[in-house]
């Protein structure tokens, strides 16, 4: 078991980069630790600082570990939890921090969670694998690889791991909600040793005030055959795409499904033929189900992330829905459609648009709640 230490350590090495400063005043403030392992870290706040941490830990060996050793600790929670669905009960945090940890998380499921999970402009600090030790460097999309984690008197693991370069976790935070304050690299002091860390400085948004609209196209129910549809999330560098239906609603790509069409086809088929731009189905992210009622018919939308396209968006011939444009995530327009914005409102509970209710179904969390 390691001592309890003087400072935190970002990397893997004693002395190299910032200390608990990066963290700011904790005195009596909620922290959560992610991916605590033994749990000598929350400690060390607890004690040193007097933050009160939530020290959670998914490895039931780790926890033990934690538990056994430090027992009852003042200021410090020892949860055998998955980070993610504690962050679904528990109160908004003051801070929250990983040390090499948070990396082995989708960060398209992490950083929503986190940003769900702290107050407006609370710091989150967490450190990532830059460049591991074949010297093989980080990645520009957003995708997991194999990396081999070892553990202090147990046997190295296999373990999927986003190790992503600093733009795109910059980007990434950015599209979830967070100011990014500071990435700095922290490299090993051997020489010949080509392991760098990153350590990532960043802080989640306070919520826009102003309040976006949304209606229907009309008010007529739609027709029963076209009541389960898609809607597909697209955001790109230059905000999130949405067209203008013929009716006026501006509105994500999508549509109905076609008979015996899986979900992820009928996105990729729908940003086809009314956009131009081209999708794999493994490129599709399915989020959940939302289902609400218009008049005595049920409506079901699933709500969709796209995450790789090829094309520019344009006006296809005979579609309802045209005029496609980039739309920054704090400029959205008013008048979105309903289905649009109950499923961006799930997406990113944060973004300030009004929509009538829908019971909301993640696929991903294994949830249930209701959008207001």
């Amino acid at each position: 078991m390691p001592p309890v230490p003087e400072q935190l350590r970002w990397g893997f090495w004693d002395g190299v980069g910032p200390g608990d400063e990066v963290l700011g005043p904790l005195e009596g403030k909620r922290v959560l630790d992610i991916g605590s392992g033994a749990g000598h870290y929350a400690v060390h706040l607890a004690q040193t600082h007097s933050a009160l941490v939530d020290a959670v830990e998914l490895s039931p060996t780790q926890h033990r570990r934690a538990t056994e050793h430090f027992g009852e600790m003042p200021g410090v929670r020892f949860l055998n939890a998955d980070v993610i669905e504690h962050l679904q009960q528990a109160q908004p945090y003051d801070a929250a921090y990983g040390i090499c940890t948070l990396a082995g998380i989708d960060p398209h499921i992490a950083l929503p969670a986190l940003r769900d999970g702290l107050l407006p402009d609370a710091p989150l600090i967490f450190s990532v694998l830059h460049t591991n030790l074949h010297g093989r460097g980080p990645s520009a999309t957003v995708a997991p690889r194999e990396e081999t984690v070892g553990l202090k008197g147990m046997e190295s693991l296999p373990l999927q791991t986003w190790v992503l370069a600093a733009q795109v976790w910059e980007d990434l935070l950015t599209d979830y909600g967070f100011t990014v304050e500071a990435i700095t690299q922290l490299y090993a002091p051997e020489p010949d040793n080509p392991v760098t860390c990153q350590l990532i400085q960043a802080r989640r948004r306070t919520a826009l005030t102003a309040r976006i609209t949304s209606r229907p196209r009309s008010r007529r129910p739609p027709i029963p055959h076209a009541a389960i549809g898609v809607g597909a999330i697209v955001l790109g560098e230059h905000g999130l795409l949405l067209g203008r239906h013929r009716r006026g609603t501006l509105e994500l790509p999508g549509g109905s499904l076609e008979v015996g069409e899986p979900l992820e086809q009928t996105v990729v088929r729908e940003l086809a033929e009314e956009t131009g731009l081209s999708a794999r189905p493994e490129d599709v992210t399915l989020l959940g189900t939302l289902v609400d009622h218009v008049g005595d018919v049920v409506r079901v939308t699933v709500g969709a992330l796209v995450t790789a396209w090829q094309g520019e968006p344009a006006t296809q011939p005979d579609e309802s829905v045209g005029d496609w444009a980039w739309w920054p995530l704090d400029e959205l327009p008013d008048g979105l459609f309903e289905c649009s914005a109950q499923i961006l409102a799930a997406w990113r509970p944060d973004l300030p648009i009004d929509h009538p209710p829908a019971h909301f179904t993640p696929y991903d969390r294994r949830t249930t709640t209701k959008t207001q």
